[in-house]
């Protein structure tokens, strides 16, 4: 690393973008993902297609509890 930087030419907030949505990776243990994969195999379906589903029918069942 240098001693010092020059930033008298940089620009704040150059690459900031206030409506940006982020998507955040999810790390699965391993036997799950080979569950899914398997799953999404025999049904010729995407992984984030299963799993939304998965979470949405999970939502359903909270909010009828609460």
């Amino acid at each position: 690393m240098k001693e010092e930087y020059d930033f008298s030419k940089g620009e704040r907030g150059k690459f900031y973008r206030p409506d940006v949505k982020l998507n955040f990776p999810v790390y699965l243990e391993p036997e799950i993902t080979d569950f899914i994969c398997n799953l999404t195999e025999g049904k010729n379906t995407a992984i984030e297609t299963i799993v939304n589903d998965w979470l949405r029918k999970d939502i359903e069942l909270i909010q009828t509890v609460r």
